[in-house]
């Protein structure tokens, strides 16, 4: 065999090889290639765009966070104002009741002590009647005994 013979065969073999894998197998691999790295990049934007809306729903998560906080401390600052109030309202009313039983007390001691003035006139009626019929010695009559305590207690 020839050298250049064999040269020739392996050069024809080695073109058609080049030829049949450029037809049929460099373009499916390189749609492949050209797929995988369309799917690395939409993989990364995606990555990068979770990364980017995890970012924002922090900063949304820190934000509504402050606005409870905020409306929290609101809404206690109204229940501590409120809780005032009705401490106050209570107060008024137990003042309001507390003079309205201060005043019934007084009535009732006034009472009392009309009372008990009036049975002193009548005991200091009846000595006096005694005393008066121990002088005299003799027993007043009972029309002239009311009669004498009436214009006594009239007089005191």
């Amino acid at each position: 065999m020839n050298i250049n013979l064999t040269l020739i065969g392996q050069s024809i073999t080695f073109f058609f090889f080049v030829w049949f894998c450029l037809k049929f197998v460099w373009p499916p691999i390189m749609n492949a290639l050209v797929e995988r790295k369309k799917l690395i990049a939409d993989g990364l934007a995606a990555g990068e765009k979770g990364k980017h809306d995890l970012e924002l729903a922090e900063k949304s998560a820190i934000d509504k966070l402050k606005v409870a906080k905020n409306k929290a401390a609101e809404i206690i600052n109204h229940a501590e104002k409120r809780a005032g109030e009705i401490v106050d309202e209570a107060k008024d009313h137990a003042k309001v009741e507390a003079e309205r039983i201060v005043a019934g007390a007084q009535s009732d001691i006034d009472q009392e002590v009309n009372r008990a003035r009036e049975e002193l006139r009548k005991s200091v009626a009846d000595l006096a009647i005694v005393g008066a019929s121990k002088i005299l010695e003799k027993e007043v009559d009972a029309r002239a005994h009311a009669k004498m305590v009436d214009s006594l207690v009239a007089q005191l």
